[in-house]
């Protein structure tokens, strides 16, 4: 069978969401709202209003990384659920660093940042070894999550707790030199968004124009074939496994040193960016650049989701009815791409 054309998978792709959003549209007729006012509503809070634009920016950065490394894993059949824990790990590790670590000023973000790409990785690298035993991956990082997040109320609730805590926990604040820079006015952290979007076309270029990229072709598209020429599914796993890990403790730095300046409850760090980039890269059907597109597309949906509950008293879980059903129907829509559908008798 043929590969399907990148016409076919983006017209299929682009079909799905508009079934998506139609069947969204029939939910919120059930709730007894006007589907052109909730879709109008979320439009005009995000793209059309300046302090909105600025909310989908800032959603968009921890999308745009983690679902840019997504892409490179699911392309490798590494089916990796746990970039949650993943971006948590990254905070941990970037907070003990500003917190605890004596780097001098100037060095201290990059620091913040390396160690944030190290703690995301090596929690990727543990699903990766279980999987060199034949543990599935989806199931090993799928509960490495709830490890993640245990730990971190660990640390916040016991050796890291803060000084001044006051009924919530959470650590000291980071020194003034771990702080990143944001836009005026804006919780958007320009460094991080500058490295989600190098980070992105880097792995863009890696895919498609390196030997290892090649190999991860190889072994994702076809694992016997990778096999007889000698790829070693392993490395090329392992490896996936460390960048896709890295990208998302990236993303774990940039919320805590760009955002909070400090180390906080798991659901304040991240609002479930690790399981909405699932969404980023499978838009992006496996090509990292084009998650610079999906990523502030599902930006507007987790902003414009907020404005539902506040303006249109929605329920909380909105957001999820988004989220799953686009999935559901991006998930569907595979049939389509890989099947030629034919009206007629057999």
């Amino acid at each position: 069978m043929t590969a399907p054309s990148a016409a076919r998978t983006a017209l299929v792709t682009v079909a799905s969401v508009v079934v998506a959003l139609l069947i969204c549209a029939l939910v919120f007729v059930l709730a007894g709202q006007s589907p052109a006012e909730v879709y109008g509503t979320m439009l005009r809070g995000t793209l059309g209003d300046p302090t909105g634009l600025a909310e989908v920016g800032r959603r968009t950065i921890p999308l745009l990384l983690i679902g840019a490394g997504l892409a490179l894993a699911f392309r490798a059949q590494f089916f990796n659920i746990g970039a949650e824990g993943q971006l948590l790990l990254g905070a941990v590790f970037a907070a003990g660093t500003a917190l605890f670590l004596p780097i001098p000023g100037a060095l201290l973000i990059p620091a913040v940042f390396v160690t944030g790409f190290i703690g995301g990785g090596l929690w990727a690298l543990v699903a990766a070894a279980l999987r060199r035993v034949n543990v599935n991956e989806i199931l090993s990082t799928l509960m490495l999550n709830y490890i993640a997040v245990a730990l971190v109320t660990y640390l916040i609730a016991g050796p890291w707790k803060g000084k001044d805590v006051r009924g919530y926990i959470y650590t000291d604040t980071f020194p003034q030199g771990a702080w990143l820079p944001t836009f005026s006015g804006t919780q958007v952290h320009w460094p991080t968004l500058l490295l989600g979007v190098a980070l992105a076309l880097g792995l863009q270029w890696l895919l498609t124009r390196s030997t290892f990229g090649y190999a991860l072709r190889v072994v994702g598209e076809n694992p016997g074939a990778a096999h007889y020429a000698g790829l070693s599914s392993a490395r090329v796993a392992t490896l996936v496994a460390l960048l896709t890990g890295g990208l998302a403790g990236l993303a774990g730095a940039g919320e805590v040193a760009g955002i909070h300046h400090r180390l906080l409850e798991a659901s304040q760090i991240s609002l479930g960016y690790g399981f909405t980039a699932v969404i980023v890269a499978w838009l992006a059907r496996g090509n990292p650049a084009l998650c610079l597109i999906t990523a502030p597309l599902m930006g507007v949906i987790l902003a414009g989701g907020d404005l539902l509950k506040i303006d249109l008293n929605l329920p909380f879980r909105v957001v999820d009815i988004f989220s799953g059903v686009i999935l559901l129907c991006l998930i569907a829509s595979e049939v389509f791409i890989r099947h030629r559908v034919q009206w007629g008798r057999a």
